[in-house]
């Protein structure tokens, strides 16, 4: 048994898996995003340390319950959300809050810099668009804006970090995590000299980088009592949740895609070279050593069902609660035609990362006319969201190659509506997996590598090649939908286009 962690947006989340990836328990933890002013988003670090200690106490406790012999883990490995920022205090108390990705108090910083050349010549460097969600731009408000906190603290790190000093009382960042800080050389697997000196910190300041293979053992029995695993349990460092989802599906060879929503989304492929484009328009992050996962990030998935059915569906949600809270959302959309009949959606309700990267952009409803109902706004929404996925596949495809295989995971895998609504969107097969968590597969799959233990997904590449595909459910598209959503998607690319400057 091995135990995949995953740090997320909005829980951590760990899961038991049998070597073979298949589910043996599983646990998740919530936790709020705190907004304390427009524009910033962050969350209590001491309070996502206890959901990942939570977690994988009730995980071990269940498997106790249920089994007559508990099986003791191999080894934890962890999958961690990216872009987060924590000022600590020497002795590794937080001074703040973490500053999670959505947050946009650097946004004048970002869109001056990105401007320049430096700006270039770094996104070249560290292959992470320059925008507010990046460590370096957090780090020059801080230093601009705090100057108390920016004096007083000994170390900026990230949400991962935080949890493995709690651990193991050493600061240490893995490859991946790293390389979506905007601080990180990927090409020399060191810290970017020019970017700490823009940031106004020391190689010191920061965690020092390791492979997502590297393994340290729990030393503390009282924490391992907690977690209710032996002392001594392998914990291997992982990478970040974006490039294990694309580890976890298998979506690691040329034309293989990975998509992901839930809180955000992203679509992502592996390639054996950094992206170099000139428009910096997608990222490049780290997986291993000579291996890139490339792709860009929207800022709006899952959030934009929670808007929705909070504010539009309040009796349905209150009907559902003991049951699937997406469920009359679902079934509202369905009822509605592909393409919701001319209604489109720009879905920015919190601003855009890719292919945009634009922190201003806006959510706008187009085209509404007397016959446009509820179902239809629920329609268009989903579709938005979907819209703005695929316009950064199409920016993949322009730089990567052709896309033939999408695999998706995370919340959005849990809809057959949705997974058909994208397949029909890109004109492309969906597969979905056994599991839709791929960020903790891939998270168990490096910790199985670090321990040289042969696990049942490693073996995907042979699969590939053989032209089989280790899948649980295939979604073909249908040329009569795709047709309807590319004129709407044309016209939501046109409107985004003309309001850009008006946001």
């Amino acid at each position: 048994m091995i135990i995949g962690l995953d740090i997320g947006t909005s829980s951590a989340k760990a899961v038991a898996f049998d070597y073979e990836g298949n589910i043996l328990s599983q646990h998740s933890v919530p936790y709020p995003i705190l907004n304390p002013s427009e524009g910033w988003y962050e969350q209590d670090p001491e309070i996502v340390y206890a959901a990942c200690i939570e977690a994988v106490r009730y995980v071990m406790i269940s498997l106790r319950q249920s089994r007559a012999e508990l099986p003791k883990p191999v080894c934890i490995s962890v999958s961690s959300a990216m872009h987060g920022l924590i000022a600590v205090d020497s002795a590794g108390q937080p001074l703040s809050n973490c500053i999670i990705w959505a947050d946009r108090r650097s946004e004048n910083i970002a869109v001056a810099l990105e401007a320049s050349e430096v700006g270039r010549l770094l996104y070249q460097q560290t292959g992470t668009p320059i925008h507010p969600m990046s460590l370096l731009c957090k780090l020059m408000w801080i230093k601009s804006n705090d100057q108390k906190l920016f004096a007083q603290s000994h170390k900026f790190i990230g949400i991962k970090e935080f949890l493995f000093y709690r651990l193991f009382g050493v600061y240490i960042v893995d490859h991946s995590i790293a390389s979506a800080t905007g601080l990180f050389d990927i090409h020399h697997l060191t810290w970017s000299d020019q970017a700490l000196s823009l940031a106004g910190i020391s190689e010191e300041q920061l965690a020092s980088p390791v492979p997502v293979d590297y393994i340290l053992n729990m030393p503390s029995r009282e924490i391992a009592a907690l977690m209710h695993i032996p002392e001594d349990t392998p914990f291997v460092i992982g990478g970040s949740d974006g490039c294990l989802a694309n580890l976890g599906v298998g979506a690691i060879s040329p034309g293989v895609a990975s998509v992901t929503v839930g809180t955000s989304g992203a679509i992502r492929v592996a390639s054996s070279q950094a992206n170099q484009e000139k428009k910096q328009r997608l990222f490049t992050y780290l997986l291993r050593p000579n291996e890139y996962i490339i792709g860009g990030a929207v800022n709006n998935g899952g959030v934009l069902r929670n808007w929705f059915r909070d504010n539009f569906l309040c009796e349905f949600t209150q009907m559902e609660a003991d049951g699937d809270p997406s469920a009359s959302l679902n079934a509202l959309v369905d009822s509605v035609v592909p393409g919701a009949e001319g209604l489109i959606f720009l879905p920015y309700l919190t601003g855009e990362r890719a292919p945009h990267w634009n922190s201003n952009a806006k959510g706008v409803y187009f085209g509404i006319q007397l016959h446009h109902g509820r179902a239809h706004f629920a329609r268009a929404m989903m579709e938005g969201m979907l819209f703005a996925i695929y316009s950064v596949g199409i920016a993949l495809e322009e730089n990567t190659g052709p896309i033939h295989t999408i695999f998706a995971s995370g919340g959005l895998a849990r809809s057959s509506l949705l997974v058909q609504m994208l397949a029909d969107i890109f004109n492309k097969p969906v597969f979905t997996k056994n599991t839709v968590e791929s960020s903790a597969w891939g998270a168990a799959l490096i910790g199985l590598e670090a321990l040289g233990i042969q696990g049942g997904e490693p073996t995907i590449k042979n699969k590939q090649t053989e032209g089989k595909q280790d899948t649980e459910h295939c979604y073909k598209p249908s040329a009569e939908n795709h047709a309807v959503y590319i004129k709407n998607f044309q016209k939501f690319e046109h409107l985004y286009h003309i309001l850009e400057g008006d946001f």
